[in-house]
């Protein structure tokens, strides 16, 4: 039997090869189902969603999408505490079978720490693989109806929305004449580790017991089991959208709190977020009072050292940009921070390399290069690029000289460093992979890649309403191609 007739759910797991599965019609029947459940939502009919959640989180198709999330993202090869993984095709197949709601008994997940750019450490929470599957397969209920109620300029974990949106969205409502003079940059503090578990089981619109299991699951740390009382953890594949389905409602509690002549808006990433106003007092006296109340009830709270008002002409950091007016003119630019971040990054790796060979740096810093471009092309960075793309080159050239001590300037230039079209002192091998021929690799300069404002996402925008499906085929027909 093939995978095309599993779209309903009836085979068992042992009669189709995963290999073969049909995704694309897995896609479209689980599709069809939050689509519905969207719809149900935007009704308010909430029974209804009940009952086409459960049949969705019942549905095969879900199943077998869930178990290649987990078993394909970032974290597949980072095993829980049973230290198991998926890693066949048949283990995977074999685990559909096991995502039963009857029986299902959660897991501790194994704490780790990872390090925070201002030098702290981050929880880390990796559950099981069982558990992270169960969490995708209820996240495809959970995700449609939080999309139907989620703020209209919250961008943070939200499909077909990124940073870049938010940025656009700031540049919006800041850079008229008429616009706004006052920020309030918003921080919540530790805000997966905080929310309360009885608001989420109360206000999450999803199956109530699986929830409460996830969220007393606990965890082990240096082989010691904790009990947890509160929050949700980072790195449960579901956390991210119970974060936005907690937030959902802030932007309605700033707007209740002021008038429409103090020029307020919000735009929030996840747990970030700014908040515009005509005065400081606006800021100071409304708008932070509502907030703290918003957050109160949910058991957070704003971040002191991180919450902070200023003018727009003496700029903020947002989403590793910063945006600031100078003389009138709105400007944003990648952030000091962030450049100075993925600088020390680049001159890390290029150190930890002393030995390695020249095409194998490259295909290293490659990736990093046109990822970090990539993300600022959208702003005024061309300036930026150039002063990044002379820094490597002062750490790839105290690399050559570093690993030729008796050589001379112009032997490590011709050995490392040629022309390519109009550019000179390209860092560049030439190499045999094989028996393959010869092969020419050259780094990355993200000078090459093009300045182009984005066009943000239209504010009510819902992948899982259908009027809007052209929009966001036109959309992505409009993103440029990846580049290898």
């Amino acid at each position: 039997m093939t995978a095309t007739a599993t779209c309903a759910g009836a085979p068992s797991s042992s009669s189709t090869n995963w290999d073969a599965i049909n995704w694309p019609a897995v896609e479209q029947e689980v599709r069809r189902l939050q689509i519905r459940i969207a719809k149900a939502e935007r009704e308010m009919r909430p029974g209804k969603v009940k009952s086409l959640q459960w049949i969705l989180t019942h549905s095969y198709s879900a199943k077998l999408l869930a178990v290649r999330r987990v078993s394909t993202n970032q974290g597949a090869k980072t095993p829980g505490v049973d230290r198991v993984i998926w890693n066949t095709g048949r283990k995977k197949q074999n685990a559909v079978g096991t995502l039963n709601r009857r029986g299902y008994r959660t897991q501790p997940l194994k704490r780790i720490y990872i390090p925070k750019s201002n030098g702290k450490l981050r929880p880390l929470s990796i559950p099981v693989m069982k558990c992270r599957a169960m969490q995708a397969l209820h996240l495809l209920a959970v995700e449609p109806v939080i999309e139907c109620n989620a703020d209209r300029n919250a961008y943070g974990f939200r499909p077909k929305r990124s940073t870049a949106d938010a940025i656009e969205q700031c540049f919006k409502v800041l850079a008229r004449k008429s616009a706004p003079k006052w920020v309030l940059e918003g921080d919540i503090r530790a805000c997966f580790d905080e929310i309360r578990h009885e608001w989420l089981e109360a206000n999450i619109q999803g199956d109530k017991v699986v929830l409460r299991k996830w969220l007393k699951a606990g965890y082990v740390e240096r082989n010691r089991f904790n009990v947890t009382f509160k929050g949700t953890p980072q790195g449960g594949v579901i956390s991210p959208t119970l974060l936005i389905g907690t937030l959902t409602g802030l932007e309605q509690a700033v707007d209740s709190a002021v008038a429409t002549s103090d020029k307020v808006n919000v735009v929030s990433y996840a747990d970030d977020f700014v908040v515009t106003a005509s005065s400081r007092e606006i800021l100071e006296d409304k708008v932070k009072p509502a907030i703290e109340e918003f957050l109160r009830e949910r058991g957070l709270e704003l971040s002191q050292e991180k919450t902070k008002i200023t003018q727009i002409e003496e700029g903020f950091d947002f989403l590793g940009q910063n945006v600031r007016k100078y003389k009138g003119k709105m400007l944003i630019k990648p952030s000091k921070s962030n450049v100075k971040t993925f600088l020390r990054k680049v001159r890390e790796t290029i150190k930890s390399q002393p030995t390695c060979r020249t095409e194998n740096l490259i295909r290293r810093l490659n990736p990093m290069i046109r990822g970090w471009a990539n993300y600022h092309r959208h702003v005024v960075a061309k300036e930026t690029f150039g002063r990044v793309d002379n820094c490597i080159f002062q750490a790839l050239w105290s690399w050559a000289k570093r690993r030729h001590p008796t050589k001379g300037r112009r032997w490590i230039k011709a050995r490392y460093f040629r022309r390519e079209g109009s550019r000179n002192w390209v860092f560049m091998v030439s190499f045999r992979d094989g028996k393959e021929k010869s092969k020419t690799l050259s780094l990355f300069s993200a000078s090459s890649v093009p300045i182009k404002r984005h066009v943000k996402i239209r504010s009510a925008a819902n992948p899982y309403d259908p009027q809007y499906d052209s929009y966001f085929v036109e959309r992505s027909a409009r993103r440029p191609g990846k580049r290898n």
